[in-house]
């Protein structure tokens, strides 16, 4: 079973970044050829040609090391023959469009993938664009050594007037150690606080120990365990449990582990209807930790779906890919100002393992990686790092402004180091993917 799920999962891992490769490189072809560049090879992977076809003067061919692909130009390289329909022939502008083409295609997949995704059907957190109310405080966290409490309403953050929890969350994960001031409501009185969050070891970024108030319903059902058995269903609205409110997922688990294997009585609503129901729960040492007492449910907070008019659904898909390249460069930032870890960055394991778990949960869900992927790629692609497309941008608009090419010397040992650093980047992430496999 561990086999089969894991070359299911490269299987998945193949498929989502074959699109991805296939987009970003005819973004770079067919650029090309709009400006009458010759384009020799058309390469999905790397190494010797594994097969493919000839049409025109290009080779479009897939090759053996599948992680990768590229396009090869004629007169690309200033070792290669003079061609009038060469790449370095052409002036810097019309090469600058070629290089961006690439990135440009992959944003292009991300907003045109959520905004298919978004006029089938369009998720939304029943809280979202209520008030970033608190529901739940854990005890010793930055979030109770600030002196919040539950049921305060963030009413600013940083320079952020009322703020979503959406927004509260992208500050969060981002500011670990950074002093984040506060202004709450709480019963009516405006109160400025300032929370610390921590690094969290294990994903490496911000968390200061507060989750929203919101509503929580069943996600799904462990077979054979009690909530099945008693009758609880996918979609029921959980609103108490042992007689206390459930404002979030932690008070759940709180009482389970308060309740020391006895049992518990679940109040929910299904439709119109309110049931209470006995549930005893179930230990696990699956979970780490020392283990945890289990209901046998999904908690999810609850989700409310519709569909989105065409212009909807892109104007919708271009918000919220704008919100994940904010996040994406705020991330990075934070990395370099050591408020998050490099721990956060996935590298290829990690991707197959989601890719796997979003392709088993079904089509919506691997299209909706798809496009969180398209756009990372997309993002770190235009990253000034010499032998991406953002190293070679770099170098163009360098010598746009200075009207002159760089020295031949120069561009090789700046593409050298680029890179050895891009080497060292691939070590880490697969080094950080294993460890991240480790117990413990």
């Amino acid at each position: 079973m561990v086999f089969y799920q894991f070359f299911e999962n490269v299987w998945w891992l193949l498929v989502l970044i074959g699109v991805m490769i296939v987009i970003h490189e005819l973004g770079h072809y067919w650029a090309a050829r709009y400006f009458d560049i010759r384009v020799d090879t058309f390469s999905i992977g790397f190494g010797p040609r594994l097969f493919g076809f000839q049409k025109g003067e290009t080779d479009f061919r897939v090759a053996w090391i599948p992680f990768g692909g590229y396009v090869r130009m004629a007169g690309e390289q200033p070792s290669d023959e003079i061609d009038p329909r060469g790449f370095l022939a052409k002036p810097r502008w019309q090469r600058l469009i070629v290089v961006f083409a690439g990135p440009a295609m992959n944003v292009v997949l991300a907003v045109a993938l959520l905004a298919g995704l978004y006029m089938i059907r369009y998720p939304k957190l029943a809280s979202a664009q209520g008030p970033a109310s608190i529901g739940y405080v854990k005890p010793d966290s930055p979030a109770a050594k600030a002196g919040l409490r539950e049921g305060d309403v963030i009413v600013q953050i940083e320079s952020k007037a009322n703020p979503t929890w959406e927004d509260v969350l992208l500050k969060e994960v981002v500011s670990a150690s950074k002093a984040l001031p506060l202004v709450i409501d709480r019963k009516g009185e405006r109160l400025p606080l300032t929370v610390t969050p921590e690094m969290d070891p294990k994903v490496g970024v911000g968390l200061a120990g507060w989750a929203e108030q919101t509503d929580i319903e069943v996600g799904g059902l462990v077979a054979g365990m009690d909530a099945e058995k008693k009758g609880l269903q996918k979609g029921d609205m959980l609103v108490s449990i042992n007689g206390q409110p459930i404002r979030t997922i932690y008070r759940i688990h709180e009482v389970l582990k308060q309740s020391d294997g006895r049992a518990v009585d679940i109040a929910y609503r299904r439709g119109q209807e309110t049931r209470t129901v006995s549930i005893l729960p179930h230990f696990s040492d699956q979970m780490g930790g020392g283990g945890r007492w289990l209901i046998g449910v999904e908690l999810a907070p609850r989700v409310v779906y519709s569909k989105l008019s065409p212009a909807a659904a892109i104007n919708e898909s271009v918000k919220q890919n704008l919100k994940g390249a904010t996040l994406i460069y705020q991330f990075l930032h934070a990395i370099l100002e050591r408020r998050s870890s490099a721990k956060s960055l996935e590298g290829p394991i990690s991707i197959a393992r989601l890719s796997g778990e979003a392709a088993r949960e079904g089509p919506m869900s691997f299209i909706n990686l798809m496009a969180t992927v398209s756009l990372n790629l997309a993002i770190f692609n235009l990253l000034p790092i010499p032998i991406l497309d953002g190293g070679v941008i770099l170098l163009l608009l360098i010598e746009m402004l200075m009207r002159r090419d760089l020295s031949l010397a120069l561009k090789e040992t700046v593409f050298k180091l680029g890179f050895v650093f891009l080497m060292m980047v691939v070590v880490f992430v697969l080094y950080n993917d294993i460890t991240k496999l480790l117990p413990g």
